[in-house]
């Protein structure tokens, strides 16, 4: 039975059709497919233990609809978690919190409804996150010992530093890596040292750093050249930040512009780097106190 109450509701006419119309048309559609108002009742999808069939072909479906958010071992991603060390999936009995998540989605976190998944492939995919988290029990560790940080060589380093690493170009020990050592220790001062960002003020936002933002120049039609900080690029438009500080965009097919981005350096040497290298730079830095 579907009761229908509208409480000092003006109903009004649209494209022919009455809301009150709309509504009832509405919760009717939902009532012949089998979906009420209130939330899907958690039901388990499978209580037989898992076979290896089913865990690969588990594995196949996590990697082309999961993989790219969780990760193709569920380990986690660029914007999904950890399914190994989840909440969810550690109070999950045979997919009947799992097969919520993936059917309805949690649109709250990011996550979208995969309503097209079947009962035999969702039990597949409830099957291999299962299987991945027993796996990974055994020997995971999810921190970083400060034992991991002092394998290098700073003597070393140093001379990477200032030979073919080309830090020197732009860095300097007694400049603006003085007593960085001493400010930053272990895991930070990995980060800093690999993922170069503007620093933080102490209000929270980025802090003003002259070597740290992107600046680029646009030569305009008429032959005039436009400086001033990066503040805004894309396929379409190219927007700065003038010295007086108005903001000004062109569409890029209409100008040429040169964007210098003094954090280039650390991204191409991302590529470059060795493990002996990063730990032999990292041992360097450290002794800058």
């Amino acid at each position: 039975m579907i009761a229908l109450c509208v409480y000092g509701v003006r109903v009004k006419q649209r494209h022919g059709l009455t809301l009150s119309a709309l509504v009832l048309t509405a919760a009717l559609s939902c009532a012949q497919s089998g979906k009420g108002q209130e939330s899907p009742t958690a039901k388990p999808i499978a209580s037989a233990p898992a076979t290896t069939e089913q865990i690969q072909a588990g594995k196949s479906l996590f990697a082309s609809q999961c993989g790219f958010c969780h990760g193709r071992d569920a380990g986690g991603g660029e914007s999904g978690p950890d399914l190994t060390a989840s909440a969810l999936v550690e109070q999950d009995a045979h997919g009947d919190k799992i097969g919520l998540a993936v059917r309805n989605g949690r649109l709250a976190k990011g996550m979208p409804a995969f309503s097209n998944i079947d009962d035999q492939q969702l039990a597949a995919l409830v099957a291999f996150i299962h299987d991945r988290k027993a796996n990974a029990k055994e020997g995971r560790r999810r921190t970083v010992d400060v034992a991991d940080l002092q394998t290098g060589n700073a003597e070393a380093g140093m001379r990477y530093f200032n030979g073919a690493g080309g830090c020197a170009k732009c860095h300097s020990s007694t400049g603006d890596l003085a007593g960085i050592g001493g400010k930053l220790q272990g895991l930070e001062l990995l980060k800093r040292m690999l993922y170069r960002e503007a620093e933080t003020a102490p209000n929270g936002r980025a802090a003003e750093s002259s070597n740290a933002t992107p600046t680029v120049a646009v030569t305009l039609p008429s032959g005039q050249t436009v400086t001033g900080k990066l503040a805004y690029r894309d396929e379409f438009t190219i927007g700065l930040l003038d010295p007086s500080g108005w903001y000004r965009s062109w569409p890029v097919t209409q100008v040429k512009f040169t964007v210098t981005d003094p954090l280039e350096a650390h991204i191409a040497q991302l590529g470059k780097y060795t493990d002996e290298d990063i730990h032999n730079v990292l041992a360097y830095l450290q002794t800058l106190r």
